[in-house]
């Protein structure tokens, strides 16, 4: 089997700013087609295999993922039969959901079912056609989570205790976009708060670039009307466009109505 070149590592500079993100280890990164239960269709991410949890990115240059699936109580990998060539599919069977994958070749598809079997059975599969090299790194992996593991269930029980507790202006650094962040187009904004007004007024959604947002708002003054804003990246801070421009943090764009 001729291997395809795999997709370049996303930039060092990248890669630092992720990793500021989760203390999780990189174990497999590229590009997949992902549809969750709420996808209408598949949505083209670049993805990260930290520990047993998948990050999606829009982009390889974006620093801040979109969604996150945890797949550690991985039922099984389910293969589905596909009519497009050169293209593997199959499905993510989870105790809550099914999530469907595609790969854009075969040969990362194997790749993918690898990596995501052994940390999640914690073994590496017998049934996946892979290079000698492609082996020896699931072997690998799998050893680095086996060690992470054990390190994990060794925490002392008043760390655990510890991390429970509630704490004042808590900030979840695993989940770090606010609420009402939707990885969605702004058509696909302006339809969700046309037909669903009971759940909000504002979504904060991805902007044209990797660096930058933009928010969506219903205001409903008179009649009902749409509006965008830009949300530009400023320093470490964000600046929302309005006619008076406000400066929150983006955490607390969610405060703005």
């Amino acid at each position: 089997m001729m291997a395809k070149k795999p997709p370049k590592p996303a930039p060092r500079r990248i890669f630092q700013e992720r990793s500021k993100i989760t203390a999780l280890p990189l174990y497999f990164e590229g590009f997949l087609l992902v549809k969750r239960s709420e996808y209408q269709e598949y949505k083209h991410y670049w993805t990260e295999l930290r520990g047993t949890t998948l990050f999606f990115y829009t982009d390889k240059k974006s620093t801040i993922y979109v969604d996150k699936l945890d797949i550690i109580d991985l039922t099984c990998l389910a293969d589905q039969n596909s009519t497009e060539k050169n293209c593997a599919k199959f499905t993510l069977v989870l105790p809550k959901e099914e999530v469907h994958l595609k790969t854009e070749n075969t040969e990362s598809g194997e790749e993918w079912r690898g990596f995501i079997l052994t940390v999640t059975e914690l073994s590496v599969p017998l049934h996946v056609s892979l290079l000698p090299g492609q082996v020896i790194r699931l072997h690998e992996v799998l050893e680095r989570e086996k060690k992470r593991r054990t390190e994990t269930e060794q925490l002392p029980c008043s760390s655990l205790e510890k991390e429970k507790e509630p704490i004042e202006d808590y900030v979840d650094v695993l989940n770090p976009m606010p609420a009402c962040f939707y990885a969605v187009s702004r058509k696909e904004a302006t339809e969700m708060l046309e037909k669903n007004p009971s759940l909000g007024n504002m979504i904060l959604r991805p902007g044209s670039d990797s660096r930058n947002y933009s928010i969506t708002i219903r205001q409903e003054i008179d009649l009902p009307r749409i509006k965008h804003y830009k949300v530009m990246s400023v320093g470490q801070n964000y600046t929302i466009e309005l006619e008076k421009p406000v400066t929150p943090s983006l955490l607390s764009l969610s405060l703005y109505r």
